[in-house]
């Protein structure tokens, strides 16, 4: 339990405080309503693993802006950065001149990703951005047009992410979807009540059915898979089906993508999930965590490949902008001086052992079921019985998050069926700090 004096939560008002209700009603009154929000708290600022909201009320963050904080909120460093930058350049647009800071960080990124020989990078704003300009250049290498996902993936809510996107829930009232997507099943063992290695047989053995009964193997451009899903419950995918989509994408002359926009960048304890599994992508995408909180990601793939594009046929107005460059450069700077990435371990394992004993005890509305991940990125499956699984409702998962917040704690639900609680917390944060943020989870699932 952590000692009252080294508390970093510290509650003035209820939450939410009457200013985060006022600033809320504006945001109802004024932003669309399909925009959600996890919480009730309106902030004011933040600094390393704690947020302060317009009342006064301090919080510790096991969200990190939904995984984009492994170096904590305003890390001095990156905020000299991007305040330097500022003085000198905003904003040029790569389409239009050349500036160092977009230069450096894709030699960086070139360097640092797990791909053997020669490769290069094309810089975007988000995510889903760089998504699309890996499917783009999948499709332009290949002359094929069709991208194999997976179940429970998430991609990103543009059109053509959401169409590689599994989750229905994003996807309702926004068809026709893209075509030429086809989706594959993914080895989620514990959803499928099978161990590792039979999950994989029956997932691969599903993969082989699809290329008879849904899509032709010549006409695959790329498969894209999330290393570790994010939004579908932090569940990594097992070394050896990652091998074997491998020897499929050799053999056959698809792309190999790995999604690590939520998984890359230090979460797992290696800067890129998939270096875990010993397997080589042909591109990875990255985002999130990448540039400490400045909008900015990046398509880093073997040089070849990602050259395929037709001169001006990538790009865009803002993508590779010189703050989130600059950001993005101290960022991997802080990586490597303070070895987050050992970090990440370390922090892992504190949070799987304090969880194991809750996979043993009888919860307040809840059982947690699973606890799985790799690193830092962590998340705990809620059922009502560990012998069917069957998961809880999204809103009772939603009401465990409130009691959280209400308790000082910022947790945010994952999965397929909306019922995980998934940890993000930033890898700058201290023992004390961290116990104090498990004592709250504790307390709230457990009792």
């Amino acid at each position: 339990m952590t000692d009252t004096a080294t508390r970093s939560i510290n509650l003035l008002t209820a939450v939410p405080g009457p200013k985060s209700r006022e600033l809320v009603a504006r945001r109802e009154a004024s932003v669309v309503a399909g925009l959600g929000k996890a919480t009730a708290i309106a902030v004011d600022h933040a600094s390393g693993a704690t947020v302060t909201d317009v009342d006064g009320n301090t919080y510790l963050d096991f969200v990190t802006g939904i995984g984009v904080l492994a170096v904590g909120h305003c890390p001095p460093e990156v905020v000299a950065a991007v305040q330097a930058q500022a003085a000198k350049l905003i904003h040029m647009s790569a389409l239009v001149a050349t500036y160092e800071s977009y230069v450096e960080l894709s030699e960086q990124l070139n360097a640092a990703v797990p791909i053997s020989g020669p490769c290069k990078t094309l810089l975007s704003n988000s995510g889903a951005e760089a998504v699309e300009n890996a499917i783009k250049i999948a499709r332009a290498a290949t002359g094929r047009q069709a991208i194999v996902a997976f179940d429970g993936g998430y991609h990103g809510r543009t059109l053509l992410t959401l169409s590689l996107t599994s989750r229905t829930f994003f996807k309702k009232k926004f068809g026709p979807f893209a075509p030429e997507i086809y989706r594959a099943s993914f080895p989620y063992a514990y959803r499928m009540g099978l161990s590792e290695a039979e999950a994989v047989e029956e997932s691969w053995a599903a993969f082989e059915r699809m290329l008879i009964a849904g899509v032709d193997a010549e006409a695959i451009a790329g498969v894209i898979i999330e290393p570790v899903q994010g939004e579908g419950g932090f569940i990594p995918v097992p070394p050896e089906f990652l091998r074997r989509l491998r020897e499929f994408c050799t053999r056959n002359g698809s792309v190999l993508i790995a999604d690590e926009v939520q998984c890359g960048f230090g979460r797992t304890g290696t800067l890129f999930a998939i270096e875990q599994s010993g397997v080589e992508p042909d591109v990875i995408i990255s985002a999130k965590s990448l540039a400490a909180g400045m909008p900015l990601a990046a398509t880093t793939g073997k040089a070849s490949l990602m050259d395929a594009a037709h001169y001006g046929g990538v790009g865009g107005t803002y993508g590779g902008n010189p703050l989130a460059c600059v950001a993005a450069i101290a960022t991997m700077r802080l990586i490597e001086r303070d070895n987050l990435l050992g970090r990440a371990n370390e922090i892992g394992q504190h949070i799987r052992q304090r969880a194991s004993t809750w996979l043993k005890q009888q919860g307040r509305t809840a059982l947690v079921g699973d606890v799985r991940g790799l690193g830092a990125m962590l998340a705990l499956e809620l059922v009502r019985n560990r012998e069917t699984r069957e998961p809880i409702s999204a809103q009772e998962t939603l009401s465990l998050v409130d009691q959280c917040v209400q308790r000082g704690l910022l947790v945010m639900r994952a999965g397929l069926y909306a019922n995980c609680i998934r940890l993000l917390v930033p890898l700058i944060i201290s023992d004390e700090q961290l116990d104090e943020g498990l004592d709250v989870l504790e307390e709230v699932l457990i009792g």
